[in-house]
């Protein structure tokens, strides 16, 4: 039996990988390295599987916003930058014979308006989207089906 596909909001830094990046890439797609918390790389680790949809997410710039719509384009897989000394990411402590953390491949699939953090809090039907939670910092999340719909069936959709 397939299950149904799943949904995330996944953050990206635009300085180190844009969804114009993301879309220039070899196949539209992106190892999402440097995850560094326990609970997005669970996400990745256990709920994800290719072909989830994903918000492709800029955070920590001028405009956080949504700015393209991606796909889970693989399985799970140890993230080289844990090992790497020359890399912001690297992990002394992760043992590469059972490596704490992890990546999936992101394909872009296309670009999209920006859609801010101030027009996701002022929606009222998206009050309970997980980025919008207080205290959230995670750099991934999962969206409900309804919030996804909502978001590229209205907010997308609209100018």
């Amino acid at each position: 039996m397939t299950r149904a596909p799943r949904y995330w909001l996944m953050k990206s830094e635009p300085q180190e990988c844009s969804i114009d990046d993301a879309l220039a890439a070899p196949d539209r797609t992106v190892p999402w390295t440097g995850v560094r918390n326990y609970q997005a790389r669970n996400f990745m680790r256990d709920e994800m599987r290719e072909g989830d949809g994903v918000l492709f997410y800029h955070s920590s710039c001028p405009e956080p916003a949504i700015a393209g719509i991606a796909r889970v384009a693989s399985c799970t897989r140890p993230d080289p930058t844990q090992f790497d000394p020359a890399s912001p990411y690297y992990d002394a402590k992760s043992p590469t014979d059972k490596p704490r953390w992890l990546l999936v491949d992101v394909q872009a699939l296309h670009k999209t308006r920006l859609v801010s953090l101030a027009e996701l809090r002022d929606n009222p039907a998206l009050a309970e989207l997980r980025v919008l939670k207080r205290g959230n910092r995670l750099s991934i999340t999962p969206v409900e089906p309804t919030h996804w719909e909502h978001i590229t069936d209205r907010l997308l959709q609209s100018p």
